[in-house]
């Protein structure tokens, strides 16, 4: 698959609130585009004279347009968070490895996304839901910090009424919430899975990834049934610099997105 290995210059077309320190942005190429990506891959989204950053896509696949969701946590993202209609924002890419949904055709497809980590996940659902008919079952279970902290949150009942069974909690409700609260494995056990017949997509916190697939596994769910998508600190996006060495990996090109077959290994040695 071919990459754009230099920053091309796409327009802000539209910016939405997600939460109080989280946006998603569309951007429009202001020229050629960069090659069509796949779920669970990223872009490097150049701000100018500020610096670029690794950003999963969050939006369809097969569109020129690309849909970016970002927390503003440092310079750049803050940056980019801040960007205005009609703002030149540098692209590279897309890189890394892909939730490949579609070999859960035939099967139950459950979704398992901590926080801002429904964003890479929200690909492969659009691609899942444009495509009901391959799957069983589409199940999706999100946790968040509080019902403030919720991503997408104007679309979750839409995802309902495609098909897809979204089962939402909260680690703090407020007098707003009528939900679940609790962490979100606790969900896994109203997800009715058939354990040989999923396939499970996680991302989130590290650790809330390993602790949901501990449970997973608990419920008679394979480690090559299940993937998730790690983080390090990626700053080429080519594999060249190093920085996300995961054992003998480099996630840039080799991930995000890991069977847990895999990952599981390498996340049990300390600070690796």
């Amino acid at each position: 698959m071919s990459i754009c290995q230099f920053p091309v210059s796409y327009l802000v077309s539209s910016r939405r609130a997600e939460t109080h320190d989280t946006v998603t942005i569309t951007l429009e190429p202001a020229g050629d585009p960069i090659p069509a990506f796949r779920p669970g891959q990223f872009t490097m989204l150049y701000a100018f004279g500020i610096g670029e950053i690794p950003i999963s896509i969050s939006g369809s696949a097969g569109q020129p347009a690309l849909t970016q969701t970002i927390r503003a946590v440092g310079a750049v993202s803050t940056a980019l968070c801040s960007s205005t209609t009609g703002q030149l924002v540098g692209v590279r890419g897309p890189y890394g490895t892909s939730w490949d949904e579609t070999d859960a055709a035939g099967q139950d497809l459950l979704l398992v996304a901590g926080g801002i980590g429904l964003a890479p996940l929200r690909p492969a659902l659009l691609a899942a839901l444009a495509q009901r008919q391959l799957y069983r079952r589409v199940v999706v279970l999100i946790g968040a910090r509080s019902p403030a902290e919720l991503v997408f949150a104007s679309e979750h009942e839409a995802w309902r009424n495609r098909g897809a069974q979204v089962e939402i909690t909260v680690d703090k409700a407020d007098a707003s919430w009528h939900g679940n609260v609790g962490v979100v494995t606790q969900l896994i056990g109203r997800a009715g899975l058939d354990p040989p017949r999923t396939k499970a997509l996680i991302c989130g916190p590290e650790v809330m990834m390993r602790l949901t697939a501990r449970s997973l596994l608990a419920a008679g769910m394979s480690a090559a049934s299940i993937r998730m998508s790690l983080e390090r600190n990626m700053q080429c996006g080519v594999a060249e610099c190093g920085h996300c060495q995961l054992g003998p990996l480099l996630l840039c090109r080799d991930g995000p997105v890991l069977s847990y077959e895999v990952a599981e290994p390498l996340l049990a040695v300390k600070e690796l």
